[in-house]
């Protein structure tokens, strides 16, 4: 163990290492002012339970990112909300649709051993009690070298090194919350027989990779986009947006249910939106990304990933601005007023209402990841 590794991982450390296993949990507070204090109390101190469970190992690299939904931000400190946060938009495309699915707190729990994040969570679930009731739990296992059960390299185009940062945390557009970062999470079911019917040729132009070495493709002729480049994004100055993608593969064998959780942490949260409407909505319109026609969203929703120091000061209601928690209805009617139409492209997106089209391929100044 290095002097480094002395410490459990701090929560919310974005960039914790990518794991083994993983805990995608899902919550919704319930109503009321007893529900809200007792949540406050456990987001803001989650530091602490780290600690406690990762110290039993401290190689497995136990972490826990707190996400926290519109709806239940505005319970906790109403009227100092981050500038970009705001529900999950639903998506219909002419074929497929993803789905805005409901959340109050993520808890995005990672290690190496499977034991830790089942202990983090069974201690987690008993310290929130009845405050909360869970909208989706989801386990997730790293798959080979880093493969999606399609059977496809997942995550190639995670950025590296200073990228990391600059991709993934708030900055001085938002002072307030810098260090903080945006959260997306949907869970997509695969039809594995109908994937297993293309043949490996047309596996790897619905991804745009080979499908053994992962090796990027260009596309073929025509409208039709592959995956890696529907999920592409790139700015006026022709610069690539990336996102810090986590996802996982998860399964029950037993009840025939196959799938990949995606994830993706960013700085803006306008460049995951993008990514999700050119695959439901496609570019050109029309032309919908084809891994949709054997993966199916059943989830979706958006969270603000505040900064440690900004979680912990949660526990004080007057640091807040807290007030009387307002009731589930009233914060879902102000959800829907808030949250942007994603049949069109996200108001932040590339001028001209333009959808650009990249490559995996960085720009000559940054180094390609792999």
């Amino acid at each position: 163990m290095q002097a480094g590794d002395r410490v459990p991982i701090d929560a919310q450390q974005v960039d914790a290492p990518l794991s083994r296993f993983a805990v995608f949990l899902v919550v919704t507070a319930a109503d009321g002012d007893a529900a809200l204090a007792t949540v406050r109390e456990v987001v803001s101190g989650i530091d602490d339970l780290v600690k406690t469970v990762g110290f039993r190992d401290l190689n497995s690299k136990l972490s826990c990112v707190v996400g926290l939904g519109r709806r239940l931000w505005d319970r906790l400190a109403p009227g100092r909300r981050p500038i970009d946060l705001h529900a999950f938009a639903p998506v219909a495309g002419a074929v497929h649709a993803a789905p805005s699915t409901p959340g109050d707190v993520l808890f995005h729990i990672r290690a190496e051993r499977q034991d830790l994040c089942f202990e983090f969570e069974r201690l987690l679930l008993d310290r929130l009690g009845d405050a909360v009731s869970v909208a989706d739990e989801t386990h997730g296992f790293r798959y080979f070298d880093s493969r999606d059960l399609l059977g496809f390299v997942d995550g190639t185009a995670n950025p590296i090194g200073a990228e990391m940062a600059e991709t993934t945390l708030i900055g001085e557009e938002d002072p307030d919350f810098a260090g903080g970062s945006y959260v997306v999470v949907q869970k997509y079911v695969h039809d594995l027989e109908a994937w297993a019917r293309l043949s490996t040729e047309e596996q790897e132009a619905v991804i745009g990779r080979t499908k053994l070495d992962n090796v990027e493709l260009d596309d073929a002729a025509g409208p039709q986009l592959a995956h890696k480049t529907l999920t592409t994004i790139v700015d006026d100055d022709g610069r690539e947006l990336d996102i810090l993608r986590d996802n996982m593969p998860f399964g029950r064998p037993g009840q025939g249910e196959f799938g990949t959780y995606f994830i993706g942490y960013s700085r803006r949260l306008w460049v995951i939106q993008l990514m999700i409407h050119r695959m439901f909505i496609g570019q050109p319109a029309g032309f919908h990304d084809r891994i949709l026609d054997v993966s199916r969203a059943v989830t979706g929703t958006t969270f603000f990933v505040p900064s440690n120091s900004v979680l912990q000061s949660l526990a004080d209601p007057a640091e807040t601005g807290a007030a009387t928690a307002p009731d589930a209805a009233s914060d879902a009617a102000t959800d829907a007023a808030a949250a942007p139409n994603a049949a069109t492209p996200p108001a932040s997106a590339p001028s001209g209402g333009s959808l650009d089209i990249g490559s995996l391929r960085r720009t000559p100044s940054k180094e390609t990841t792999s």
